[in-house]
């Protein structure tokens, strides 16, 4: 072997060398991603099913007008065609369109909804979530609920009867959802 094959030799097991780490390097960035990747959906996942209430698919954000007809996948809606104009935020004696409402929840608003006749002490308790939280927060009675009590946010929604509440199921909902609206309206 001569010098200059030796030399050769070197630089050959040199640039070898150097592709290997290359290779690794590249892996490792790939193993990386990989692992990152996973363990982000695993908690995606595993936050999801501690959140409160049923995720429903998202039915739109079309601003419509009242001869527009819809069927909702949901009692109360969570998403779908609404009209334009959201209601002012607080607490009402009368029942407000749904359509009027689902703005309001594109806005990140909590609606709690409840039975017309549910009893006075639970409907002043819920009612007090306005007094408590403000904004953000529309309560109506709503005659077409399948249920007592429901709480609706965007694509999200937890119904349960009087005999089922709690102070805590609601505001644990108002925490996980107020202000996760896809329009951010402060």
């Amino acid at each position: 072997m001569t010098d200059g094959d030796f030399k050769k030799t070197r630089v050959d097991e040199a640039l070898r060398r150097k592709k290997m780490r290359r290779i690794f390097f590249v892996l490792l960035i790939i193993l990386l991603a990989v692992i990152l990747t996973a363990g982000v959906f695993w908690y995606g996942k595993r936050r999801q099913k501690n959140l409160p209430g049923q995720f429903l698919a998202e039915q739109g954000r079309e601003h419509v007008g009242l001869e527009h007809v819809f069927s909702y996948n949901s009692n109360p809606p969570t998403s779908g065609p609404h009209f334009s104009k959201e209601a002012e935020w607080g607490v009402y004696k009368e029942e407000l369109a749904d359509r009027t409402v689902i703005h309001n929840l594109e806005h990140g608003g909590i609606w709690i909804s409840y039975k017309p006749d549910i009893s006075e002490e639970i409907r002043k308790k819920l009612e007090s979530f306005y007094d408590e939280w403000g904004r953000k927060i529309i309560v109506t009675p709503r005659s077409q609920n399948d249920s007592d009590i429901a709480l609706a946010a965007w694509n999200r929604l937890d119904k349960f009867s009087a005999s089922e509440y709690s102070d805590e199921r609601v505001d644990k909902f108002i925490r996980a959802f107020r202000n996760k609206g896809p329009e951010f309206v402060p």
